[in-house]
C-alpha cells in the first residue's frame, strides 16, 4: 500500500513537472495588429509602416505580427476612420483634416502661416500639442501614438504666382475643409472644391489653374506634370496622426504597449526621413523642368497679411476649445522665440 502511494506521488510529480515545462514553452499571447492607411509604395510613409512591422516582430520574438493595409485597400481616410472605430483595424494613419470630424479643434493646425519653420513647429508640437490633442482624442476613444508630418505646403500654378494679387480670380483648387475654403477666399480666388485624385484631370481640362499641396504630393502624384510653377510659400505645416483605438490599446499588456510604442519610428527619425524626402522631391522637381519660385521676406509678409483674418474666422467656426488652444499655440511660439534668441 505504501509502495502504491509512493508510486502515485511520483507520477503526480512527473505530471506536474511536465505540465510546468509545457506551459513555460508555450508562446506568449500572440497579437495581430492590422494597420490602415493610404500611403504610396517607395515613399517615407511606407518606410514608417515597414519599420513598425519589423521592429514589433523582432522585439516580441514574433508574438506580435502586423498586417499592412496601408495602400488604400480600405478606401478613403473616412473609411479608415470608420474601420478603426469599429475595431476592424488597430493602427491607422489619418490626416488631421479627416480627424477634425471627431476633434474639430485639430483644424487649427490649418491656419495659414501658423509656423515659420520646422524648428518652431517641432517645439510647439512636442511640448504643447501632443498632450493637448491627445487628451481630446482620448475622449473619442482614440489613442494618439505619434505625429506624422507631410511637410510644408506651397502654391502651384500653370502660371507664376508670386504675390497674393496673382491669385485674384484664378480658378484655385481647394479641398472640402473649411480652412481651405477660407484660405481661398482670403486670396480672392475663384474657389473650386475638388477631390485630390481629380486635381490632375482638373488641370488638364482647365477646370483649375492653381492650388496648394505638400511638395511630395505635388511631385509624386503628377500635379507637377500639369502645373509647372511652384512658389515656396510654406504657408501650411501639414501633419497626420498615427493612432489606435484607446479601448483596444488599454486592453493590451504593459509589455505589448511598450513594444508597439517603441516600434513606430521616433519623432526624430520620422522627421529626418520626411525632410530628406522633401529635399529629394525638390531636386526631382527641378530636374523635371519645374520653375521654382522662392519668395522674399517682403513677399512672404504680404501673403501672411492677406490671410491674417483666417485664424479668427476659423476659431469662431470651430468653437469648443479652439480659442484656448490657439492661445496656447501663440504662447508656445513666444516661448520658442525667447529660447531661440537667448544668448
Amino acid at each position: 500500500m505504501v509502495a502504491r502511494k509512493s508510486s502515485m506521488r511520483f507520477q503526480f510529480i512527473l505530471i506536474f513537472l511536465y505540465l510546468t515545462f509545457a506551459v513555460s514553452t508555450l508562446p506568449a499571447y500572440s497579437l495581430e495588429v492590422v494597420a490602415g492607411g493610404t500611403t504610396v509604395a517607395g515613399t517615407v510613409g511606407e518606410k514608417h509602416w515597414i519599420t513598425f512591422q519589423n521592429r514589433s516582430a523582432a522585439a516580441s520574438n514574433g508574438d506580435i505580427t502586423t498586417r499592412l493595409l496601408i495602400y488604400g485597400q480600405l478606401g478613403t481616410e473616412e473609411n479608415i476612420m470608420t474601420a478603426l472605430r469599429r475595431g476592424r483595424v488597430q493602427y491607422v494613419n489619418m490626416s488631421a483634416a479627416v480627424t477634425t470630424t471627431i476633434v474639430p479643434e485639430l483644424a487649427l493646425l490649418y491656419i495659414p502661416f501658423l509656423f515659420d519653420d520646422y524648428d518652431e513647429a517641432d517645439f510647439v508640437f512636442d511640448n504643447y500639442l501632443f498632450h493637448t490633442y491627445g487628451e481630446l482624442l482620448e475622449k473619442e476613444d482614440i489613442h494618439l501614438v505619434a505625429w506624422s508630418e507631410t511637410g510644408f505646403s506651397h502654391i502651384y500654378g500653370i502660371r507664376p504666382i508670386l504675390i497674393p494679387a496673382d491669385t485674384h480670380n484664378v480658378r484655385f483648387r481647394v479641398s472640402s475643409s473649411e480652412a481651405a475654403r477660407l484660405f481661398g477666399e482670403a486670396l480672392g480666388t475663384d474657389i473650386i472644391p475638388l477631390g485630390f485624385t481629380d486635381i490632375v484631370s482638373g488641370l488638364q481640362t482647365g477646370l483649375i489653374e492653381a492650388g496648394d499641396a505638400a511638395l511630395n504630393l505635388y511631385v509624386q502624384w503628377g500635379i507637377s506634370d500639369e502645373a509647372h510653377h511652384l512658389t515656396l510659400t510654406g504657408h501650411l505645416f501639414g501633419t497626420s496622426i498615427i493612432a489606435s483605438r484607446k479601448s483596444w490599446w488599454d486592453g493590451l499588456s504593459a509589455r505589448q504597449r511598450d513594444i508597439l510604442t517603441q516600434a513606430y519610428p521616433s519623432a526624430e527619425e520620422s522627421r529626418n526621413w520626411t525632410r530628406k524626402e522633401v529635399e529629394q522631391d525638390l531636386v526631382a522637381a527641378k530636374d523635371k523642368g519645374i520653375t521654382i519660385h522662392r519668395i522674399s521676406t517682403k513677399q512672404r509678409q504680404m501673403w501672411k497679411d492677406t490671410t491674417a483674418n483666417v485664424a479668427g474666422r476659423m476659431i469662431e467656426t470651430i468653437g469648443g476649445q479652439a480659442q484656448a488652444i490657439h492661445a496656447l499655440i501663440l504662447e508656445a511660439k513666444h516661448k520658442y522665440a525667447i529660447q531661440k534668441n537667448a544668448p
